[in-house]
């Protein structure tokens, strides 16, 4: 296709990914209270009557005229966004297709088939342990005063809970690919284990927006245990690849072995026979040359 047939075609799967969006957060804006009780449900509430009960519950507040209309708005935006994914991923994978190699399309359907469920694991086990972190942080309030809590801040810490989850329980699925690729062995995954539990610990107490250690091992214990799964993988991909080409494991620089044992079928091997003689050295029996040539060409 040419420049502008291309520019085209991704203009109106454009079209259609925004138009998907749009449909999507206007109808959660018609379920916002809904979503926004079910975000401010790991927030311990405090009993009707009750302001200030130091870190045993808070309040979920607006502080500002416009903050329930721009965070009912961000809200929508964000499960609108969640909502027509399947629409938009569609339209991006369909631009992108035409240009990938059969092997290339069957490798992109196992990482994304792969992918969806980590991520989806990985943000449901953030909501879990929302809760338990919630009241962690809250528990510092000294007696007397009272926790009055943004509602825009809860909506900010609860997504980045669960992208940083999300996201994180994709690492295992990033080193397969490079497995895959050829990139990276599973010997070379066994020798790093031990630092890489040690950055994954470290990774979990830095990211993780709570700070406490239930959040940190919450984290970095999945993402080890995938690791390994990671490892197991990527070894017998390796002896599968052993299998098929026994020179996979070569340098560019390094010689293979060559093999120069009889066939063990017993085939006769046939004579390599002489070639045939150029023309300068068939004597008078070669075809006639002009000016040191064989033809007039």
């Amino acid at each position: 296709m040419p420049l502008v047939e291309h520019l085209r075609e991704l203009r109106n799967r454009l079209a259609k990914a925004v138009l998907a969006i749009v449909v999507a957060t206007v109808g959660a804006l018609y379920f916002s209270q809904e979503l926004l009780s079910f975000i401010t449900a790991p927030v311990p509430k405090c009993p009707d009557g009750v302001s200030s009960d130091g870190g045993n519950c808070a309040m979920v507040t607006f502080q500002t005229l416009m903050s329930p209309i721009s965070v009912t708005i961000q809200v929508s935006l964000t499960a609108g966004l969640v909502v027509s994914s399947p629409v938009w991923l569609y339209q991006l994978w369909a631009f992108v297709a035409p240009g990938l190699h059969r092997n290339e399309k069957k490798y992109t359907y196992a990482f994304v088939g792969a992918a969806v469920p980590l991520f989806v694991g990985g943000a449901y086990l953030a909501y879990l342990i929302l809760p338990v972190s919630v009241k962690v942080l809250i528990s510092f309030t000294p007696e007397g005063a009272a926790n009055l809590l943004q509602l825009n801040d809860v909506l900010d810490f609860t997504l980045r809970m669960v992208l940083v989850f999300g996201v994180s329980f994709e690492l295992p699925l990033v080193l397969i690919m490079l497995n895959m690729t050829g990139a990276l062995s599973g010997r070379t995954m066994v020798k790093w284990w031990r630092g890489v539990i040690m950055g994954v610990f470290v990774f979990g107490a830095v990211i993780t927006p709570t700070t406490d250690p239930v959040g940190m091992l919450a984290l970095a214990g999945p993402i080890a245990v995938l690791y390994f799964i990671a490892v197991g993988f990527s070894l017998l991909n390796d002896k599968r690849r052993q299998r098929n080409d026994p020179d996979a494991d070569l340098d560019d620089d390094e010689a293979s072995h060559l093999d120069l044992t009889p066939d063990p079928l017993g085939h006769e091997i046939e004579p390599v026979t002489a070639s045939r003689m150029l023309p300068e050295q068939a004597g008078a029996k070669g075809p006639k040359q002009l000016n040191g040539y064989d033809d007039i060409t």
